[in-house]
C-alpha cells in the first residue's frame, strides 16, 4: 500500500463509512493498541485497520467499535500478526472474532522466520522501515500525537501485501495445510477470562505447600482471580502472592489477625475488601480445595529422560533443514508427552506426525539411529541398512 494518510474515527457515523466500505473487501488489516499493566481486562486505545487505499484509525474511548462484528462476520480476510492478544482485545469488545483470519507471524514461521517482528519482516520482505515506536508510549492519553498516529496507521499500511507475498511462498513449498493447522491451533486457544479455580497454579510459593495449607491456598487464589475479575484489577493489586500464603498459613480470623500477615497491605485492609477476604479465608478454611498439586498424567519414564535432549537437538536441526521456526514444529513440552505417551500428544496428529512423531516413535522402538554427518548435521540413520552393511 502506497503511503495514505490516516481517517481518525471519533464518532458512530464515521465508524458506519468504514464498516461499509469494508463489506466485499476480499483482505484488510488489522492491529490494536491497548493497555493492561493495571487492569484484569486489556484496556483498547486504538484500532487500525487497512484495505486497498485507505487507514482507519478508530478511537474506541469515543465510539463503541461493536458495529466491527458486521466486518467480522464477512467473507474478507482479517490479516494480523501475532494475533493472539489482539483477538482476546477484540473479542471482548465486538463479541466476535472475524470468520477468516490469517497471522503473518506464524505464516513467516513457515518459511523460515524465526517468530519475526512485524518491522524486521516488513522490512525484510518489502524493504521498507516501519517508524521506530515508544513501547512505553501512553496510547489511552488523549489527543494522540501525530508520531502515535503515523506509528499505528504503520502496522497495517502494508500487511495485505505482505501476506500475498507469504501465501505465494506457502504455496510454492506445499505447505499451505500446514498454516492451516497451525492457525486452528492457535484459534482454538482459549480467549476468555482465566479461570479462577486453576489462579492457585500461577503463584510459585504456593508449591510448597502441603495439605491444608494447599488447599486454603487454592480456594483463596480462586477468591483474588474473581476479585479481580470483578473489580478490573491485576490480581496482584488485590492481593499480592505473598499474602496469598501468608494467609493461607496464618489463616487470620480478624482485622488485627490479618494486618499482621506478610505481604498484606493497605489494599488489602480496606474495608470494602478486608471483610470479603477473611469471609473467604473462613470458608477455604472450612471447605479446603481438594486439587492435586499436579495434573494427573503419565510420568516420563526415567529409561527415556536422556533422550529429551538429544531428540531436541534432532528437532532443532530438522527445523533448520525445513526452514520452520522450532517453536511452530515442536516446543520441549510436545516432544515430553510424545516421549510419555499422552494419547493427545501434538505430535501424533497432522503435519507434524509426519515431519517428526513418526520419526521419533521408530527411534524409540530402535528402527533408526541419530548420527552426526559433517557438513550435514544430525540425521537419521535406518538401523537395519546400517547392520546390513556391517554384516557385508
Amino acid at each position: 500500500m502506497a503511503e495514505v494518510e490516516p481517517t481518525l474515527v471519533t464518532d458512530a457515523a464515521g465508524l458506519a463509512v468504514v464498516v461499509a466500505d469494508l463489506a466485499g473487501v476480499e483482505a484488510y488489516a488489522v492491529d490494536t493498541e491497548f493497555h493492561r499493566e493495571r487492569t484484569y481486562f486489556a484496556q483498547l486505545a486504538l484500532v487500525q485497520l487497512g484495505w486497498q487505499d485507505r487507514i482507519a484509525l478508530i478511537d474506541p474511548l469515543v465510539v463503541d467499535i461493536e458495529p466491527l462484528a458486521e466486518v467480522f462476520a464477512g467473507d474478507g480476510v482479517a490479516v494480523m500478526h501475532a494475533c493472539r492478544q489482539d483477538l482476546e482485545v477484540l473479542e471482548r469488545h465486538c463479541g466476535r472474532l472475524p470468520v477468516n483470519i490469517v497471522d503473518t507471524q506464524i505464516m513467516a514461521g513457515f518459511l523460515g522466520y524465526t517468530s519475526p517482528s512485524l518491522a524486521s519482516l516488513i522490512e525484510r520482505e518489502l524493504g521498507l522501515k516501519l517508524p521506530k515506536g515508544d513501547r512505553l508510549t501512553d496510547w489511552l492519553r488523549r489527543p494522540l500525537s501525530d508520531a502515535q498516529l503515523t506509528y499505528a496507521a504503520s502496522d497495517v499500511a502494508s500487511l495485505v501485501e505482505v501476506k500475498d507475498l507469504l501465501a505465494n511462498r506457502l504455496a510454492e513449498r506445499g505447505r499451505r495445510e500446514w498454516f492451516d493447522e497451525a492457525m486452528g491451533e492457535m484459534l482454538a486457544e482459549s480467549r476468555g477470562p482465566r479461570d479462577p479455580e486453576d489462579a492457585w497454579r500461577r503463584i510459585k510459593e504456593i508449591r510448597h505447600l502441603k495439605g491444608k495449607d494447599l488447599g486454603v491456598a487454592q480456594r483463596v487464589a480462586a477468591w483474588r482471580e474473581r476479585r479481580a475479575a470483578e473489580l478490573d484489577l491485576t490480581p496482584r493489586f488485590v492481593l499480592s502472592d505473598l499474602a496469598v500464603v501468608g494467609v493461607s498459613v496464618g489463616r487470620p480470623a480478624t482485622l488485627e489477625d490479618l494486618k499482621a500477615i506478610r505481604g498484606v497491605d493497605g489494599r488489602s485492609l480496606r474495608s470494602s475488601v478486608a471483610g470479603d477476604l477473611l469471609e473467604a479465608i473462613a470458608d477455604a478454611v472450612a471447605n479446603p480445595a481438594q486439587r492435586e498439586p499436579r495434573e494427573s498424567q503419565a510420568e516420563m519414564p526415567s529409561a527415556l529422560r536422556p533422550a529429551v535432549p538429544l531428540v531436541s537437538a534432532w528437532v532443532s536441526q530438522v527445523s533448520r533443514d525445513l526452514e520452520v521456526d522450532a517453536a511452530i514444529l515442536a516446543t520441549r513440552a510436545d516432544l515430553e508427552a510424545l516421549l510419555r505417551g499422552d494419547s493427545d500428544a501434538r505430535l501424533r496428529t497432522g503435519w507434524r506426525a509426519e515431519v517428526v512423531g513418526r520419526p521419533i516413535d521408530r527411534l524409540l522402538a530402535g528402527e533408526v539411529a541419530i548420527a552426526f554427518q559433517r557438513n550435514v548435521g544430525l540425521v537419521l540413520i535406518d538401523r537395519a541398512v546400517d547392520a546390513r552393511a556391517d554384516a557385508s
